[in-house]
């Protein structure tokens, strides 16, 4: 009888209830700006008020009671009262700061209580708003300070006091990279307000039938039509994109502010973050640069996370050398003194401290990469047959063109030397691996023998001619295949790596190769004839690959030469390991070693 599984835990009803509230709040189209550059803390280890709900910091901070019981509607009321305060530029220096705050408070219960906005926590809900006498923060803070607070006033902040529930800047774990001690609170409510503006309208107004009416130009939009009409170095590559904004999709998906599928041809912008159309073209240049540069095929098996950091350092600093758009201050990475570095090099830096660059927020988030994973690459073509990849660096090469004939600026010298590198074909690994075996293994001098004479000549029929031999075969000429034979291994890439070594060792007068079968254990098959070893290849899968031992029994063999090369063909699914004499390593795309490789690596795909 099956053992049944232990359901998951549940949380309990005060958590659910407030997470749901913190969804509302970040679905609602008027704090959705707010939500992407806030950061909500609920825990008992930080500052929050005793007897009330929530305080909000003047850098973006909320600290709400951890065990606080309310609807999703309180705390939708709770948390757009945070935000508002910071929208409506609450956060003034005042003398009388309990007035002051007091003004700010009933400010923003009128706001709220006029957009039907939440509900007000029954302690917060007797607040006389209809009786105020002054309609903004000003008037009626000058009225408290020459008539008084009124004796029967209630405390409205969110302290559950008459002391502020705002407060200076409050420093945040992991909220790092967010660049919100300059966000314009005001720009933040000024977005919002038109997204709610523009939401109401929508809702209101007729539904038009007609798709070309009904259709909207929004700001994404609007700036992937500038790429196309002003900057033709990425016009061919935003042509070729699906622009999708739909916050629900984002949300779904993680995505804070964007991201992009290289192999779905789909760029992702939020409408929350509430991007400018200068930022847009920022944010969307730094996605289509992600797809022209191949920045995830050159991940080859790096880490994922550290590696699209790396490549958003060298994006946003070319892009603000550029000036192309504005940078926004969400997921923005940018460090002056990494200028010039490629990618590869960042990377390495990088991870010697892995502790601060995995808290950095990309434009899709913290801990998480704008580069999202398709698997539709094999099977994309274009309609005149070209593949994805190369349909890509012909979009790059022609715009790239078009942008120096125009004369429509200088570029970085980095991002020439990659388009230039890109334009290029790249050399197959056969072709190294062929590279490899000539430089091992030079042509043999052939010798001239009277033994076996050759054919006469016709004009001298009676004179004899030597042939031209080879020397035989030398058993000094010989290298060692160690083959990794665990199931993980690709028997598709397999049998090309094989086929290719049986030819070149072949053409190269290599009588008799070493093979090491390895996966959980090493296995001597001692010399085989170059042609046989593709048939006699048998992939055990008994689990994890060790290749040491089958490296050590090479090295120490008396029969094998102290000089013979070896060859060590593995998925990376392995141990590390170390070899002390010449060397290659023979990978299938986009896999790495679990140590540093001294020898050349060919990625075979």
């Amino acid at each position: 009888m099956a053992r049944a599984k232990n359901p998951p835990p549940k949380q309990d009803p005060a958590t659910e209830s407030f997470e749901a509230g913190l969804k509302l709040v970040s679905m609602h189209p008027l704090f959705a700006p707010f939500a992407m550059r806030t950061h909500v803390i609920r825990s008992g280890q930080a500052r929050y008020p005793r007897q009330g709900w929530a305080v909000v910091s003047s850098n973006g901070v909320i600290v709400v009671h951890p065990k606080r019981s309310a609807s999703p509607q309180e705390w939708l009321w709770v948390l757009a009262h945070c935000h508002l305060h910071l929208g409506m530029n609450h956060f003034q220096a005042r003398l009388d700061e309990r007035e002051w705050s007091l003004a700010c408070d009933c400010m923003v219960y009128q706001f709220l209580a006029a957009l039907k906005i939440g509900k007000p926590p029954d302690e917060l809900s007797g607040v006389p708003i209809g009786g105020l006498p002054a309609r903004n923060e000003e008037t009626l803070f000058r009225h408290f300070r020459e008539n008084g607070i009124p004796p029967m006033f209630p405390a409205c902040s969110l302290t559950g006091t008459f002391e502020s529930d705002m407060v200076p800047e409050i420093e945040a774990p992991y909220y790092h990279g967010r660049g919100s001690r300059q966000v314009d609170w005001q720009e933040v409510f000024g977005e919002g307000l038109r997204n709610a503006v523009t939401a109401a309208v929508e809702s209101a107004g007729p539904k038009r039938t007609d798709p070309e009416g009904a259709r909207k130009r929004t700001t994404a939009e609007r700036a992937r039509d500038w790429f196309i009409s002003s900057y033709p170095l990425l016009g061919a590559m935003a042509s070729a994109f699906t622009i999708v904004e739909d916050q629900l999709i984002c949300h779904r998906m993680e995505i804070g502010v964007a991201a992009v599928n290289a192999y779905a041809r789909e760029i992702y912008i939020n409408p929350a973050a509430g991007l400018g159309v200068e930022e847009c073209r920022f944010v969307m240049a730094h996605e289509l640069l992600h797809v022209a540069l191949e920045h995830q095929k050159r991940r080859r098996g790096r880490d994922a996370e550290l590696w699209n950091v790396a490549c958003d350092y060298v994006i946003n600093g070319w892009l603000i050398e550029m000036g192309i758009g504005r940078p926004p201050l969400l997921g923005l990475l940018h460090d002056p003194e990494l200028k010039g570095l490629s990618a590869e090099a960042i990377h390495d830096r990088i991870v010697c401290d892995l502790r601060r660059f995995r808290k950095l927020r990309t434009f899709r988030g913290v801990g998480t990469g704008d580069m999202l994973d398709g698997d539709i690459r094999d099977w994309w073509m274009s309609r005149d047959g070209v593949d994805l990849d190369g349909f890509y660096r012909r979009c790059l090469a022609q715009g790239f063109q078009l942008h120096c004939e125009g004369g429509r600026g200088l570029l970085p010298a980095g991002l020439i030397e990659e388009i230039r590198a890109l334009s290029q074909p790249p050399i197959p690994w056969d072709v190294e691996l062929a590279k490899w075996f000539d430089h091992r293994f030079p042509p043999r001098d052939r010798k001239q023998s009277y033994a076996r004479a050759s054919r006469r000549q016709s004009s001298t029929p009676d004179i004899p001619r030597p042939r031209w031999v080879s020397a035989g075969l030398d058993p000094e000429r010989t290298f060692g295949v160690v083959l990794d034979t665990s199931g993980s291994m690709d028997r598709v890439m397999l049998a090309g790596a094989l086929g290719a070594i049986a030819s070149y060792a072949v053409s190269r007068e290599v009588g008799a190769v070493r093979v090491v079968f390895c996966d959980a254990a090493a296995y001597d098959q001692g010399y085989m004839a170059p042609e046989e070893i593709a048939g006699r290849v048998q992939v055990k899968g008994r689990g994890g690959t060790v290749l040491q031992p089958g490296i050590d029994m090479l090295e120490r063999a008396d029969d094998f030469p102290r000089n013979g090369p070896l060859l060590i063909i593995t998925d990376g699914q392995c141990d590390a390991f170390e070899v002390r004499r010449e060397h290659a390593i023979l990978l299938p795309e986009g896999r790495s070693l679990p140590m540093p490789a001294r020898g050349p690596v060919f990625y075979c795909g």
